[in-house]
């Protein structure tokens, strides 16, 4: 008998063999500082670009898309990435200013989700951010844009071989929801 797409699908591996353990009760109480240990631990273990994420955005349609971007830092102003206004995410951003950043380690078997409102940092920084840039040739770039995600939710989540994974989540202010 021919294996169907879903008997191969179902049959390929989750996770890697050894999976970290991760006890929410001796974690960090703030949520940056947990994500800055678990984004260290994933370098440590080879993770390439730990610092990438999926963003998904709406549109005023109500239609998701989502695509990869780079943190640029996390601060009292949010969880910051850039992108020019006149994108595709750009746009759906003016139109509907929230959205979903998805970190995944597959080395660690670990996710980090944050959803919230995002708002515009200021064109000074959005300027500093375009000059920072590897391909950066000293002209300006006034459609870059500098954003903050503000969260009001976060969530640690670790896979467990027994498929009983840890979920570790967090409110607004960091407030502790589980």
């Amino acid at each position: 008998m021919t294996q169907t797409f879903r008997q191969f699908l179902r049959a390929l591996p989750d996770f890697p063999a050894e999976l970290p353990d991760f006890d929410p009760d001796t974690a960090p109480a703030d949520p940056a500082a947990l994500f800055r240990l678990w984004l260290d631990q994933a370098l440590a273990a080879g993770e390439p670009q730990p610092h990438a994420f999926s963003l998904a955005t709406v549109a005023g349609g109500g239609q998701p898309s989502a695509r990869m971007l780079i943190l640029k830092d996390i601060d009292d102003a949010g969880w910051q990435f850039a992108t020019s206004r006149t994108s595709r995410k750009g746009r759906e951003l003016t139109g509907s200013p929230v959205a979903a950043m998805n970190f995944y380690w597959h080395s660690q078997g670990r996710q980090v989700r944050v959803a919230g409102p995002v708002v515009e940092l200021s064109a000074a920084a959005s300027a500093s951010d375009w000059d920072a840039r590897p391909q950066a040739d000293g002209s300006s770039n006034p459609d870059w844009q500098l954003y903050a995600l503000r969260p009001v939710e976060i969530e640690f989540w670790q896979a467990r071989h027994n498929r009983r994974h840890l979920r570790h989540r967090f409110g607004e202010d960091g407030i502790p929801l589980d």
